[in-house]
């Protein structure tokens, strides 16, 4: 690490902690002894997603995040919840080193995650996700999670 100062090569870890997703770095310049704070992030590889009209788009974890706060309205599913869910999907692609999925990879994930987390929020998903057009589709799903109760 170069020091910002004096741009001396070599310089000590003071402190080290963990903030937010990042690792902070407290460091000394061991030539003009000044002190600078860097973070370490781990690169994750950019995750292309195919869409269904034959585009590609760059996976946006907001968007997701939104869709599955829709799904979790006035359900007992926190923020933080949703987050790890999508955290877990990440990291799926990134620990793969797969570089391109597609949305319906994605939803399936997405569903699988919130069936763990919450019945109702998973019904209202797939509502949206599977295009249900009539009453029947939800008897269907429905009549699906009580058997494999």
């Amino acid at each position: 690490m170069r020091c910002p100062f004096c741009g001396y090569e070599d310089t000590k870890v003071i402190d080290s902690r963990p903030s937010d997703e990042k690792k902070r770095r407290r460091r000394e310049c061991t030539s003009c002894g000044k002190r600078f704070t860097t973070y370490e992030v781990v690169e994750k590889p950019l995750l292309m997603v195919y869409k269904k009209d034959g585009s590609f788009e760059p996976f946006d974890r907001q968007k997701l995040i939104k869709g599955l706060t829709t799904a979790v309205k006035k359900r007992p599913v926190g923020l933080d919840a949703l987050s790890a869910l999508v955290d877990d999907i990440e990291n799926y692609y990134a620990n793969a080193m797969v570089n391109q999925t597609t949305t319906s990879e994605i939803g399936d994930m997405a569903l699988a995650g919130l069936k763990k987390l919450d019945l109702v929020a998973y019904v209202r998903f797939a509502s949206v996700y599977k295009d249900f057009n009539d009453v029947d589709s939800f008897v269907s799903i429905i009549k699906e999670l009580g058997k494999e109760r």
